[in-house]
């Protein structure tokens, strides 16, 4: 069947940590190893919970404030969240090479993240320009690998299964997508990446 959509991941993705060190440095002041904070920020049931909309962005990182002993502001969650994410980059060449597809094909985001994303998206990094839809997963109460996420991407771009293509980076949301009938790429290295999504584009 012919490809008419091609959907992405984000964190891992389109945006990634290039620089370990400003987020391993952060760790250090908390005698924290750097995935260590990862997991503080990440990897729990808080985190868990603002992805799938059950709390938001800032109730998720007063949690991380509690969790750390710092003050439990905005500004000390403002100033934290600098230093974690110092290191994090927007890959803008693969946003342009994305915003090229179009309108020969219909692009989405979807991904597993907060309810703050969408402001980010709009108007810190603007590149919602490059996306027909974006789907984030805070938003509609639902997170991957949940099936419902996908076919809800999906049916807003209006394709089937087997005319999507997606990109993301954890291999479990890939099998997820395939179980459906899309097709999938393991997103390991950027250029790898893209010439397997031109390849299947051909």
């Amino acid at each position: 069947m012919t490809i008419k959509a091609v959907i992405f991941d984000m964190g891992g993705v389109l945006v990634r940590t290039e620089n370990r060190e400003p987020r391993a440095a952060l760790g250090l002041r908390f005698d924290k190893t750097y995935n260590e904070l990862d997991g503080i920020v990440f990897g729990n049931k808080s985190s868990g919970r603002a992805s799938r909309g059950e709390i938001s962005a800032r109730e998720h990182m007063l949690h991380v404030m509690r969790t750390l002993g710092l003050p439990e502001t905005d500004q000390a969650i403002i100033d934290f969240r600098a230093e974690f994410f110092g290191g994090d980059k927007v890959d803008y060449e693969m946003i342009a090479e994305i915003d090229g597809l179009r309108p020969q094909y219909k692009t989405a985001l979807l991904s597993n993240a907060w309810d703050d994303l969408r402001g980010l998206l709009v108007d810190t990094w603007k590149i919602d320009h490059a996306f027909d839809h974006l789907t984030i997963s805070a938003e509609v109460r639902i997170a991957k690998p949940d099936a419902g996420i996908y076919t809800f991407t999906l049916e807003k771009l209006g394709v089937a299964p087997e005319e999507a293509v997606f990109v993301d980076d954890f291999i479990e949301n890939i099998e997820a997508a395939r179980a459906l009938g899309m097709r999938g790429i393991h997103f390991q290295e950027r250029d790898a990446a893209m010439n397997e999504l031109r390849g299947l584009l051909k």
